[in-house]
């Protein structure tokens, strides 16, 4: 426990020195840290109440009243009395406070660019994943999950995403990564654009789940490499991603739509019965270090 205390307390650190958090100014404006925060939420609402305000940042009322009361000095902020309300009062940035912010805001996006800058597209990347990881970890509000076509690197962190998750969910052993990496291997070098697909489902700038839709023969596409992340999951991700096969397999007048699970993979289950998949046939395998059931599933896509 200790050692991953003092590994927080020295990302702190090295973090808010790297920043300039303590600047007696922030990014270079006439406002301090707590200042620039609350102009932010106030650009970002059309009105705000003092009350949400101190509650959504932290900040003690009386120091929130403090901050208020300066902004009203400078001209910065208005408030209007609730017509339905007289005890509540909403607070608007003036033209003046909105030009502020915006001075603001172009101090802010020049210091992160010269943080940025030195580092490579893939640093970056890092970088910023990292920081979703840490705001996911920690229950911060997690970005939408997008699905987009793959780029490189994607097919490692496919691989690497799907044995860490059946290592740790079903204990799979090495063996299935190596499975997984020949079935991307083979898509890869095979790949025929012009009948084959792949998605990646990305949040926060990191790779969340996948699915391929692979050629068997000019009638019949196969389904692969189906998978969401542990974050991602309730979200809706497995279901958009085997709607898009079936989506792209129709486009391309396949017949049949087959793919090939295992039994304990229950969530996948679920969807593929929704969808109108058929169980055509089951058998016993050892596979990952594991005594498992495989099922052979299909789909008939004229119908669908």
């Amino acid at each position: 426990m200790m050692n991953r205390i003092d590994a927080i307390r020295r990302f702190n650190r090295f973090y808010t020195r790297k920043i300039g958090v303590f600047d007696r100014r922030f990014d270079g404006s006439p406002f301090g840290l707590a200042e620039a925060r609350v102009l932010y939420e106030l650009d970002r609402r059309e009105r705000a109440v003092a009350s949400a305000l101190s509650a959504e940042l932290g900040l003690d009322p009386a120091h929130l009243s403090r901050i208020l009361a300066g902004f009203e000095r400078k001209g910065l902020v208005t408030r209007k009395v609730a017509a339905d309300d007289r005890r509540r009062q909403f607070l608007t940035l003036s033209p003046k406070g909105k030009l502020a912010f915006r001075k603001l805001r172009a101090g802010t996006e020049k210091r992160l660019s010269a943080l940025l800058k030195p580092l490579s597209p893939a640093a970056q990347d890092a970088l910023t994943g990292a920081m979703g990881t840490i705001e996911r970890v920690l229950g911060g509000e997690a970005g939408p999950v997008t699905l987009r076509d793959p780029v490189p690197g994607d097919m490692g962190a496919v691989i690497g995403g799907q044995a860490r998750i059946y290592a740790q969910e079903y204990g799979w052993n090495w063996e299935f990564e190596g499975f997984v990496a020949e079935i991307c291997g083979k898509f890869i070098r095979d790949f025929d654009p012009k009948w084959e697909k792949a998605w990646i489902a990305e949040r926060d700038g990191r790779v969340v789940g996948s699915v391929f839709c692979v050629r068997e023969s000019k009638m019949v596409a196969k389904l692969r490499m189906l998978y969401v992340d542990q974050d991602a999951r309730g979200t809706g991700t497995g279901a958009r991603l085997v709607d898009e096969v079936i989506k792209f397999a129709k486009a391309k007048k396949y017949r049949r739509l087959v793919l090939w699970t295992n039994d304990i993979l229950a969530a996948a289950r679920k969807i593929y019965l929704a969808r109108g998949f058929v169980l055509e046939k089951s058998e016993k395998h050892r596979s990952f270090g594991k005594a498992l059931v495989g099922q052979y599933w299909s789909l008939d896509l004229t119908r669908a």
